[in-house]
């Protein structure tokens, strides 16, 4: 990542730059929870590499969706939503968006155009504001989300409340769900990188590893239906991805390719109680769990799976080092 801030240059009216420039750089989707950062990154990206819910914290890792264009290489930062820490695991992800600031060329902050401006948007622009004080820090682009969520009317007042909030290098406009003014945004955010050469090959498009993207897909499956607490209580670790014999011992490892593909995966909870909501009665609720998780991991792997899901309880988990350590915090 660039500490070096370029001038942007002259475009030829569709956004791209004349020439011949190449821009590379890292943009990081930062925001409260549930503003629509990583259903931006994959409307970006092209393809699911962040799950999304309407429960709140869903992102607990900085994603990485990579956006490979003639002109440039986008890699964006999807970061947790900000929040008032309750938790070890919420100071956690409040410290990593923080420290990812720090390491980018562009901010996006996504503000939703459906809810008026708050405390927690207040809070990262002071953070964003201290961070060019006195040094030349990321350039910041006001991403107003959810834009077909109101009227034009509306909108046009909401966006002058976003340009009070904070001196930005430019505000957009954009629906994801839609994927209205995403172009655009792609466009505002190229002018803004520095310039440089491709970082990552053309058909590769996040850094999650294989069994990152699976234990999300699982998590994202697990969080469907369930409320309260139990969302930020529950994290998934794949144990092993490992291909058997489909006609012998379902444990015995054969060649890639020939037999049938098993992910056994712990879904972990911190309570008894949550336990007995995650499997259901007659175990119900995990088979709903393990048949959308397990379609969403076939068309990742492009290939059938087989799905194995364990439940266990790890008492407090948020709050226990030991144990976020275990599950990757």
């Amino acid at each position: 990542m660039s500490d070096e801030q370029q001038v942007p240059g002259t475009t030829d009216g569709t956004g791209a730059e004349s020439g011949g420039v190449h821009r590379a750089g890292f943009v990081a989707l930062v925001g409260r929870p549930n503003v629509g950062k990583s259903t931006l990154t994959n409307a970006l990206v092209g393809e699911k590499v962040a799950i999304t819910s309407t429960k709140p914290q869903t992102t607990r890792r900085a994603i990485r969706g990579i956006v490979t264009r003639e002109d440039s290489q986008i890699i964006l930062v999807d970061t947790p939503g900000v929040h008032r820490p309750r938790t070890l695991l919420g100071e956690r992800l409040n410290d990593l968006v923080r420290e990812t600031l720090g390491e980018v060329d562009v901010v996006g902050f996504c503000l939703p155009a459906d809810q008026k401006i708050g405390p927690g948007d207040r809070f990262i622009a002071e953070d964003l504001v201290e961070m060019r004080t006195g040094r030349r820090g990321p350039r910041v682009v006001a991403i107003v989300t959810k834009i077909d969520l109101l009227g034009r009317d509306v909108l046009a007042e909401h966006l002058m409340n976003v340009d009070q909030l904070m001196d930005f290098d430019e505000i957009v406009p954009i629906s994801a769900v839609k994927g209205e003014q995403i172009d655009v945004l792609m466009d505002v955010v190229t002018r803004q990188l520095p310039e440089g050469p491709q970082l990552y090959p053309d058909d590769q498009l996040t850094e999650e590893t294989r069994d990152d993207r699976i234990s999300e897909l699982i998590r994202e499956a697990a969080l469907e239906g369930v409320r309260d607490e139990l969302p930020h209580s529950i994290a998934v670790v794949v144990e092993e991805v490992v291909e058997v014999d489909p006609d012998g011992d379902a444990f015995t490892p054969v060649e890639p390719g020939t037999g049938r593909l098993v992910v056994r995966a712990t879904l972990f909870v911190e309570r008894d109680s949550q336990k007995g909501i995650i499997i259901g009665r007659g175990g119900s609720r995990l088979k709903e769990v393990g048949s959308r998780a397990r379609s969403e991991i076939n068309a990742l792997l492009g290939r059938k799976v087989h799905l194995d899901l364990r439940v266990k309880v790890a008492k407090e988990w948020q709050r226990d080092p030991k144990q976020l350590g275990r599950l990757g915090f």
